[in-house]
């Protein structure tokens, strides 16, 4: 097994062609990284929220004195909960991309640095990395998805009386638009 100052030796022997080699390798793998750490800085933003979200329903729960309004606090809890175990995946796969994109770059590295071949080992990881992103996409989409389950449940109420059906405005039919900009003018 090599010892630090064996690989630092042999980084530092290392001619510039190959460095640069080495960094337009690990190019693409740190864009990744950086998208997906934007990426994760939205899920966990999205993760407190609903984690606040949760624990205000929880006390508003507790305070509800009309049942059919704890019925639907109850039910919304449900659903929030069921966001943060679906945020929580895409937080683990996002996180689980930039684990592998990591050991992409560092096996680019090593293999050029010690002069082995390493595919075998960065292109499963970068494999890895993408289907991890993926499954993070996926996760994050599902929580989009669901997190109008909850709105539709709290507005129903609203929504009934102002004529909207599930999720879909009713659209009046318009008057019939003039041909010609002339038709605006009023008649003389």
């Amino acid at each position: 097994m090599l010892n630090l100052t064996v690989l630092s030796d042999i980084a530092l022997g290392t001619p510039r062609a190959q460095l640069s080699g080495i960094l337009s390798a690990s190019i693409a793998p740190v864009i990744v990284i950086s998208g997906v750490a934007l990426l994760l800085l939205t899920m966990t933003n999205r993760y407190s929220r609903v984690t606040d979200l949760t624990r205000d329903m929880l006390r508003d729960l507790e305070n509800a004195g009309d049942p059919l309004r704890g019925e639907k606090l109850s039910q919304q809890v449900g659903i929030i909960y069921r966001r943060a175990r679906i945020l929580r995946r895409a937080i683990l796969f996002a996180s689980l991309c930039i684990l592998f994109v990591t050991l992409t770059v560092l096996s680019l590295f090593a293999g050029q640095v010690l002069g082995m071949g390493l595919d075998y080992f960065s292109v499963p990881c970068f494999g890895l990395s993408l289907f991890a992103l993926l499954a993070s996409l996926y996760s994050f989409m599902r929580d989009v998805g669901i997190s109008l389950a909850a709105l539709e449940l709290e507005t129903e109420p609203v929504r009934q009386r102002a004529g909207f059906a599930s999720g879909h405005v009713r659209a009046e039919r318009p008057a019939a638009a003039p041909e010609f900009a002339s038709d605006l003018l009023p008649d003389p």
